[in-house]
């Protein structure tokens, strides 16, 4: 799944992507593997691009954003790609982690 949001760092506005690919090992087991890009540059994180969860993956991007001065505007919301409906549902359920106060 590939999702893109407007947004500005230090400022600047750019345009952000998030992909998210998810990797089920078994019927009781995932692992997510996520990348934040500006533009087409990949930023790197600062814990392991793999998660067990999506909402991990999802509050580490947060994290991220909180200490490189980068905001999204929740309404420029574009998903470009959907493999899997679940993972869509699962995001919305989860994305409020990317918009904290």
């Amino acid at each position: 799944m590939v999702i893109h949001y407007q947004g500005k760092q230090h400022g600047n506005n750019t345009k952000f992507t998030i992909r998210i690919i998810g990797n089920n090992l078994s019927k009781s087991s995932s692992n997510y593997q996520i990348d934040l890009l500006v533009g087409d540059k990949q930023l790197p994180l600062f814990t392991s691009e793999i998660h067990q969860s999506l909402s991990n993956c999802l509050k580490e991007i947060y994290l991220f954003r909180k200490h490189n001065g980068i905001t999204f505007e929740a309404s420029s919301e574009k998903i470009e790609t959907l493999l899997v409906p679940y993972d869509k549902v699962l995001y919305d359920y989860n994305k409020y982690a990317l918009f904290r106060a």
